[in-house]
């Protein structure tokens, strides 16, 4: 099993799609890299050596920003827009959405699930 940038690879699935695995990188950054380094992407991940994973790994830890850095430079990029107190940064602090969809209805991830009803009345126990 391969072990990248602190994530376990899938042992049975192509190169290219095993990469993905690894926050902050999609199939095309996937490609992209495997192109630089000029490995076969339809390669089992299994059957990588290990001086293949070593040019893997220095690759992504010098040219991009993966995992653990880019998740704290996401959310100090909110952080500023909230500090700021720019629309978007009102909108992450209240929990709506922030790119301009409709909140009247549609809305249920950001907002949560449905609340009661003020001034529905309940059932009478028995």
């Amino acid at each position: 099993m391969a072990r990248i940038a602190g994530v376990d690879l899938p042992k049975n699935k192509r190169l290219e799609i095993g990469l993905t695995y690894i926050y902050g990188i999609g199939i095309s950054k996937s490609i992209q890299i495997l192109k630089k380094l000029e490995i076969n992407p339809d390669i089992i991940i299994k059957n990588l050596s290990d001086e293949q994973i070593i040019s893997i790994r220095n690759i992504l830890n010098n040219e991009y920003q993966i995992e653990g850095d880019l998740k704290r430079l996401e959310s100090l990029n909110i952080k500023r827009l909230m500090d700021i107190s720019s629309y978007r940064g009102r909108r992450h602090r209240s929990g709506l959405p922030i790119r301009g969809q409709r909140t009247r209805t549609n809305a249920r991830t950001r907002r949560g699930t449905k609340k009661t009803i003020a001034g529905k009345k309940k059932a009478p126990r028995k």
